[in-house]
């Protein structure tokens, strides 16, 4: 009798498997060297720290660009999480320094999609003064850690690049093009390349890089396109979007931006995004049966159900968390009734800090009955937040997203700052509004 009960237990097993591996779509990824659809994000670069040199001794610079006074030199990092698993098995880290940044950053490295074997993350770049005291960089293009042979370029300056009318003509004319790298796929080390471009941040005095690559896929007829990290090559929390009629040089519309664990809709269909299965460099969907009303969809699609998502037009997934100083509880569901400013942002994010100051003014001019703003700090450590709070008296409450709330995870933060506007009702009005613009909308709004 026991041996047909676990017969019999196989046997379901075995039909429950095949049911959920049919619902399973594994749709194959192409690399796309340019820069993606999904927006124009920079990255801060800089020198390599002194404990972070030892990372990089597989890619030491052999010569440096000749004239240049102050000249400083480090990597442009596509895949940190890779340096770090490399320099952990190689022991450039103790396993002490490997846990915390696990911890910080929120991370269960993977070790089935991380090389064990050294790959080539960083691109070597250094910078200076010319003689005339102008800024001179140069990237190491043809990826011979040679840096005397490249082309000296003076960087864009960020407010004269973002004011421009023809971004991606500048992006695409001054780009330093086919840098070549590697990336972990299919378990083997790939050598590909990408586009870089460097802007000058005027106002922090520091550097910025944006590195071009994607993939992009086809199912059912639908061209998509798959940003491969948030703004590297890390593979965690992606973005994809349909760009049948996208054409060159054109970003996506935010409101037509998928994220990893969101839904989408596939000729009547719908789907869950999993993410990208490095083993076999997939995009991983999974169909989901709608007859259970599971799902956040539409309520035009199924009025019964609840829509919670990310976009602008839905409910905003609901919390309730520990406010940072007074540990008082802070619920979404509680501030029904008013307009609901969410700020996600890190203690570490040069953008953030600059809208520290133009968000203390809007909150001094609203009504709590009317209005209200919730910081969430992402990737931040906890002393950070303190000293934040008190050196710019920050009033408005704050939560700390942690490994145990995972709300930079739940709401598929993929860049700082991030905000999200929500009506009296929880519903997403507006994304990513800063400065003046948000200033308007939130008056405009509580004035009615």
């Amino acid at each position: 009798m026991k041996s047909k009960s676990v017969a019999l237990i196989a046997l379901l097993l075995s039909i429950l498997l095949s049911c959920s591996l049919d619902k399973i779509v594994e749709l194959p990824l192409t690399i796309q060297n340019d820069y993606s659809p999904f927006g124009v994000w920079f990255v801060e670069i800089g020198p390599t720290p002194d404990s972070w040199k030892s990372s990089y001794s597989n890619l030491k610079v052999s010569k440096f660009p000749e004239g240049l006074t102050d000249m400083e030199y480090g990597y442009i990092e596509t895949n940190i999480y890779q340096l770090v698993y490399q320099d952990y098995l190689s022991g450039n880290i103790t396993e002490a320094w490997y846990k915390e940044l696990q911890k910080s950053w929120n991370w269960e490295p993977d070790t089935l999609n991380l090389s064990k074997n050294p790959v080539r993350t960083g691109i070597a770049f250094a910078y200076g003064k010319d003689a005339e005291g102008v800024l001179k960089i140069a990237v190491d293009a043809n990826g011979n850690l040679d840096l005397s042979d490249d082309r000296l370029f003076t960087p864009f300056y960020d407010t004269s690049f973002f004011k421009s009318q023809n971004k991606d003509s500048l992006l695409r004319a001054y780009s330093v093009n086919n840098v070549p790298f590697e990336i972990f796929i299919q378990n083997k080390i790939v050598p590909v390349s990408g586009s870089i471009f460097i802007i000058y941040n005027n106002l922090y005095n520091v550097l910025m890089s944006r590195l071009g690559l994607y993939a992009t896929t086809r199912y059912k007829g639908e061209q998509i396109a798959v940003s491969l990290g948030t703004t590297r090559v890390s593979y965690k929390d992606i973005q994809l979007a349909f760009i049948n009629n996208l054409k060159k040089g054109e970003l996506i519309d935010e409101e037509d931006i998928h994220n990893e664990n969101e839904y989408i809709e596939i000729n009547g269909k719908i789907y869950k995004i999993l993410g990208i299965n490095t083993d076999k460099f997939t995009l991983t969907l999974v169909r989901i049966d709608t007859r259970n009303n599971a799902v956040p969809l539409k309520k035009t699609d199924f009025s019964d159900i609840e829509v919670f998502s990310t976009k602008i037009g839905d409910k905003l997934y609901p919390f309730q968390e520990e406010e940072f100083t007074t540990k008082e509880t802070v619920s979404l569901e509680d501030l029904r009734g008013k307009y609901v400013l969410l700020d996600f942002f890190g203690t570490w994010c040069l953008p953030c800090i600059a809208e520290i100051p133009k968000l203390k003014e809007l909150y001094s001019k609203t009504d709590r009955e009317k209005f209200e703003m919730i910081g969430i700090a992402g990737k931040s450590p906890t002393d950070a937040l303190k000293r934040l709070i008190n050196n710019y008296s920050i009033d408005w409450p704050q939560i700390m997203s942690n490994e145990t709330n995972l709300l930079i995870e739940k709401y598929g933060i993929t860049y700082y700052p991030t905000t999200f506007l929500l009506d009296p009702e929880g519903v997403i009005i507006a994304k990513d509004l800063r400065g003046k613009e948000l200033e308007e909308k939130v008056l405009s709004l509580i004035k009615d």
